[in-house]
């Protein structure tokens, strides 16, 4: 903001939000946008429908539900954790959309440990763990992965990691598992 000589004030920046809801009504607006001023990591994660914002922290965080994905950061902090994104998979996450979750969470070089917190009303949490086993072959994970997995189809999904032979640790406990994405994350980073 600025104010003249004669007194009006006058804003000389802005940055203006809408709704993607309306996109097909706001054509004109969304043909304005331009990527370039945006962080490349959340323009990729909006192509896959993925809610997306990068902080500071070293723990990547892959959660479906902005109140939970809330929470969880929480509690990462709580155990002396800093997260490293906000990500909300949403209700109809798939093991594709699960995967380039994890390739976001990996392009960030800070992340030294992967907190995934999945609660299955809405979403199926063996659709969950195909997207976790198979995100942790293909991409060859080398950070630690911390998984809790609560609600539909858990039995299943905890079966699948468990038969997948892959160095996942899970647990049923939001803040055990916390705590322990938080000391692997630190044991990585030293």
């Amino acid at each position: 903001m600025a104010e003249t000589k004669d007194g009006a004030v006058l804003c000389m920046d802005a940055k203006f939000g809408f709704d993607d809801n309306a996109e097909f009504r706001q054509q004109d607006v969304y043909g304005l946008r331009d990527v370039t001023q945006e962080d490349a990591a959340e323009v990729e994660a909006q192509k896959y429908n993925l809610n997306f914002i990068k902080l500071d922290g070293n723990i990547g965080c892959l959660v479906n539900g902005a109140g939970l994905a809330m929470a969880t950061m929480d509690v990462l902090k709580l155990h002396g954790g800093d997260p490293a994104n906000f990500l909300d998979v949403g209700g109809g996450a798939t093991p594709e959309t699960v995967k380039k979750a994890f390739e976001l969470l990996l392009s960030d070089k800070g992340v030294t440990a992967i907190f995934l917190n999945i609660f299955g009303g809405i979403m199926r949490c063996d659709y969950i763990a195909e997207g976790v086993i198979k995100a942790t072959k293909e991409l060859q994970l080398r950070v630690p992965l911390v998984v809790r997995l609560k609600g539909n189809k858990e039995p299943e999904a905890k079966e699948l990691i468990r038969q997948s032979g892959l160095k996942i640790y899970a647990y049923d406990e939001l803040d055990e598992a916390a705590a322990k994405a938080v000391e692997l994350g630190r044991t990585v980073a030293a």
